[in-house]
């Protein structure tokens, strides 16, 4: 895989979120900042997944979007497409860990694409639940992809997870 052509396609929400037992204002998201640490490691384009209907300034709602999107199967529309994901080999995914998964939005970009012979990597940003049941998702989603193994992050410590990232990526052999 050294040579693919790769891409970072993340979702990440900046303004009100939830850090630390806290709620916070952050000025960039969580994952976006895991998904520059990626770019900054493989080089990989980025490609920042958004919905055409913004998700509430205040987290608490928005947490209750989430979960309405979630108990309903709803898949928000997004803002743009990825011109030619058939350049691309690998694609590194990015997202917040809401109620256990990915943002629906997710799912949306998931299933816009054929992802047949590709390798997804999976990573999120979360506080306390891991991966939750993302990764299982992602397969469902896309079987014919080759699902590598995730990398969970608490959204507390995304600033000083450039070793985790770093070893993260040598161990799945993405970078020497």
């Amino acid at each position: 895989m050294e040579n693919s052509k790769s891409l970072i396609a993340y979702f990440s929400r900046r303004g009100n979120n939830y850090v630390g037992g806290n709620i916070v204002n952050l000025p960039v998201g969580n994952t976006e900042v895991i998904a520059q640490k990626i770019q900054a490691l493989t080089g990989s384009d980025m490609f920042h997944i958004e919905t055409v209907q913004s998700y509430p300034e205040d987290y608490t709602e928005t947490t209750n979007v989430a979960n309405e999107e979630l108990r309903n199967n709803v898949r928000p529309e997004l803002t743009k497409k990825v011109k030619d994901m058939n350049a691309y080999d690998v694609i590194y995914l990015g997202y917040p860990n809401w109620w256990g998964t990915m943002p629906m939005a997710v799912f949306t970009f998931l299933e816009s694409y054929d992802f047949a012979g590709k390798a997804i990597i999976p990573f999120c940003t979360h506080e306390g639940s891991g991966m939750g049941s993302s990764d299982r998702d992602v397969r469902k989603l896309c079987p014919k992809a080759k699902v590598l193994s995730g990398l969970a992050i608490r959204g507390g410590g995304v600033g000083k997870a450039d070793n985790d990232v770093t070893g993260w990526l040598k161990k799945l052999n993405l970078i020497p």
